[in-house]
């Protein structure tokens, strides 16, 4: 059969293979779960407020010397890291009273404590009820997007194909959230962002992969779901490894090249990437199954009395 000379014939959704995958799964979620939980999230001043300064210097920058005059100052908690260059530094410090210019022209003051002339080149004031409010809205956003999802799913294909697709990207959220967690990596709004943007490359995986399913159901009426499921993936396997490669080449050179700035959005989007690909594999299309679901979920109820009647 044409249908069944697919490149590969990986037994992916296998019985026992089907659960060291699940079995995996829950293992990542729980240890992210529990990373936030106990840890928390690294949250940037978009969330907890603050004060941003992205300073130049024209040679470069004494980091000690700088927490050193920052110290002076009063801002003993101040964060102070390298921006790129050796000349950039990335200063933060919590919520400060008082007016903005007044608050920018001490700091600039404070930086060039040392003797050299700094440029300021960005200085963002956020309040922390900004930023309440920015991540309650962000959490928002996840779960909006992920009921829409639900809602879209079910109504393409059946309610057991939408809850494996959903059960996929929650599983995804979870796993890419968890890991800014377990390794303290800064968590900000460009972070969300990239989350969000995993949850529809996931979609878009698992989607191709449930429209093919959904054609071979028909097509190979022989076998049992989990073989025709098999049979789909494979044929789709080098589609989606296609495209989630050249997607990483695209961010890892984003992620090396890009600076400090963009680095956690990046990182957010390659664990997104290789965690979506594996769901969209494994984790939706096994839920499907362990929802016994099967060719005659994927057939309209006849409704017409008269057509019941006239069938054989």
């Amino acid at each position: 059969m044409r249908l069944l000379k697919q490149k590969t014939n990986i037994n992916f959704l296998g019985e026992s293979r089907r659960k060291i995958a699940l079995a995996l799964s829950v293992v990542f979620i729980i240890a992210s779960l529990v990373s936030l939980f106990t840890r928390g999230l690294d949250f940037g001043i978009d969330f907890t407020g603050g004060v941003l300064i992205e300073a130049q210097y024209p040679q470069a920058a004494n980091l000690e010397a700088i927490r050193a005059d920052l110290a002076a100052a009063g801002h003993d908690d101040a964060l102070v890291q390298l921006f790129g260059a050796e000349t950039d530094v990335l200063v933060r410090l919590p919520p400060q009273l008082g007016d903005a210019a007044q608050i920018r022209a001490e700091l600039q003051q404070t930086l060039e404590a040392s003797g050299q002339s700094v440029e300021l080149r960005r200085v963002e004031f956020v309040s922390p009820q900004v930023g309440e409010e920015l991540a309650e809205q962000g959490g928002l956003a996840m779960i909006f997007t992920l009921l829409m999802i639900f809602a879209y799913v079910m109504f393409r294909f059946q309610w057991k194909f939408a809850a494996g697709a959903v059960a996929a990207l929650v599983h995804d959220v979870i796993v890419t959230v968890g890991f800014f967690s377990i390794f303290g990596l800064p968590f900000d709004l460009t972070v969300v962002a990239a989350v969000l943007a995993v949850i529809g490359y996931s979609l878009n995986d698992t989607v191709v992969a449930f429209d093919r399913i959904r054609e071979n159901f028909f097509k190979l009426r022989g076998l049992e779901a989990d073989d025709s499921m098999n049979v789909s993936i494979n044929e789709m396997l080098a589609r989606t490894l296609i495209t989630g490669i050249t997607t990483l080449i695209v961010l890892f050179a984003l992620l090396i090249l890009g600076g400090e700035s963009i680095a956690p959005f990046s990182i957010a989007l390659i664990v997104g990437i290789i965690v979506g690909t594996y769901s969209s594999i494994y984790t939706a299309s096994a839920t499907a199954l362990l929802l016994g679901v099967n060719a005659q979920d994927l057939i309209e109820p006849v409704k017409d009395p008269d057509l019941i009647d006239d069938l054989p």
